[in-house]
């Protein structure tokens, strides 16, 4: 988490754009990722360099040619302001957006790269500051870039590409990826999930980065992730890249499209699609209307991952609260998949508040195996009250009010949920009470309340009681009337 002195000069960092005349949000974002990508591109750099000076041997891959030795960060920072404005605006964006080649994958995430800072003082300020943030380890870098991702969520329609870190850091705890994963978000936005996943593999299976052939795995393959945005097509790769995922497979248009032909490939999807939008269905690809005939997003993506993972493949994805109780034919169908075809481990039902301030609808997280063959028996589901932060447009920080870690324990321990009831925060639900309620995946369809019985006086007696109230009044009020009386003075 970003706090005190760097939390101030990412603030600064962000306020020097607005006040120099970049004030959008996103386009800051942009700015910024580019920047990053450049100054990271020096680091590798460096880093190679000391390698080869250690091992006395030539530069590996070197990233610069020795002609391109003025595109590096390390020397433009102490150019004088124009002199790095002109280079900067032509010869270092022209180079990252060919690097690797014309048709490498950066290549394409960056080919609209160009430089928005107004001026060449703005310019030169911006590279003092980004020099100054201490960016040494990945800790850092990916926390310095997700509190920067945190402020679109302050900037109306785009907060719709992030989801809280704190959720995508639990869907991925609750999912347990491994290393021989093959991941998936098909509405990445920033690639929240995908560096959650990353930073689970880096912290649990720190033995796996000694194989060779595991590194390249996970800077190459392991992966994906489908964006239609192009801005956000760049965030997502340069966010993983600050990760170390230095070559993630991202596709730049929508997942729902026919071109999208990734059948059974992943092993795990985790996701949080657009929901409460339509698309037309001449746009949706045909193996998708196939299996279900709707025009709701939040629909089709779950028909989309029921058919881009692999047998055997898991899925954790964030539905709004009208997918789990939909009456229409669509709604209950993909639920029908998911339980009698499929098998549906949990429903996690989260607060409205979670995704304020730019959506105050109530969502759940649905954890799913892919089979083919069904497999649902006994259904998980926890009522999350709160996930540790305000439930209100401020989302200030609540420790005390966190459930998250529970839901840890409880998914970790799942014997022991069996004994629990209805009546508590967490339960099973038989598959076969399911089906009896028209497929409802709704927590308030099985939860059970025990209402307290309160007790009244009979209305005769409350009549007598008032009646009294009214007789105590009169005698006060002519009391009052009498004292008034006698202290009025003739004279």
């Amino acid at each position: 988490m970003i706090v005190g002195e760097m939390k101030s000069s990412i603030d600064n960092l962000w306020l020097r754009f607005h006040t120099g005349g970049v004030t959008n949000p996103m386009d800051v974002i942009k700015q910024i990722t580019y920047l990053f990508f450049i100054k990271r591109l020096d680091d590798l750099e460096i880093a190679k360099e000391k390698k080869a000076n250690t091992l006395k041997k030539p530069i590996e891959n070197p990233i610069f040619r020795r002609e391109e030795q003025e595109l590096r960060w390390s020397h433009f920072k102490n150019l004088e302001a124009q002199v790095m404005f002109d280079l900067v605006r032509t010869k270092v964006f022209d180079f990252i957006k060919t690097l690797g080649g014309e048709n490498s994958a950066f290549a394409k995430y960056m080919r609209n790269a160009y430089l928005a800072v107004p001026s060449p003082v703005v310019l030169e300020q911006v590279v003092s500051m980004i020099s100054a943030i201490p960016m040494e380890d990945m800790d850092t870098k990916g926390d310095v870039y997700e509190y920067m991702l945190s402020k679109l969520s302050t900037s109306g329609d785009n907060g719709q590409f992030r989801t809280p870190r704190h959720i995508t850091k639990l869907m991925a705890q609750l999912m347990k990826p491994t290393p021989e994963d093959t991941v998936c978000d098909p509405a990445c936005g920033s690639a929240g999930f995908l560096v959650a996943v990353s930073e689970y593999i880096r912290e649990h299976y720190e033995q796996a980065f000694y194989n060779k052939k595991f590194v390249e795995y996970y800077k190459n393959e392991m992966f994906h992730g489908c964006e239609f945005d192009e801005t956000m097509i760049a965030i997502s790769a340069m966010n993983l890249m600050l990760h170390g995922v230095e070559n993630p497979d991202l596709y730049d248009k929508s997942a729902l499209e026919e071109d999208y032909d990734k059948a059974d490939k992943y092993s795990l999807v985790l996701a949080n699609p657009p929901f409460k939008g339509s698309i037309e269905q001449s746009s949706v690809a045909k193996s998708l209307t196939g299996i279900i005939k709707t025009k709701k997003t939040e629909l089709l993506f779950l028909a989309l991952i029921l058919r881009i993972l692999k047998t055997g493949g898991r899925c954790a994805v964030i539905v709004p609260d009208g997918v789990l109780f939909g009456s229409d034919k669509a709604a209950v169908s993909i639920r029908q998949t998911i339980i009698d075809k499929q098998k549906l481990e949990a429903v996690i039902s989260m607060p409205s508040g979670v995704f304020k301030p730019y959506a105050g609808v109530s969502t759940a997280i649905l954890i799913f195996t892919k089979t083919e063959s069904g497999g649902t028996d006994n259904v998980w589901f926890y009522d999350m009250h709160a996930d540790g932060f305000s439930l209100n447009d401020k989302r200030t920080p609540t420790p005390d009010e966190d459930d998250t870690e529970d839901i840890l324990n409880r998914w970790n321990n799942l014997d022991a949920e069996k004994s629990r009831t209805k009546l508590e925060q967490s339960f099973f639900v038989s598959v076969q009470e399911i089906k009896e309620n028209n497929y409802d995946l709704s927590i308030n369809k099985y939860k059970e309340v025990i209402y307290e019985q309160k007790t009244y006086d009979a209305p005769e007696v409350i009549l007598n009681r008032l009646e009294n109230i009214d007789v105590e009044i009169a005698m006060v009020r002519k009391e009052l009337q009498t004292m008034l009386k006698g202290g009025i003075s003739d004279e």
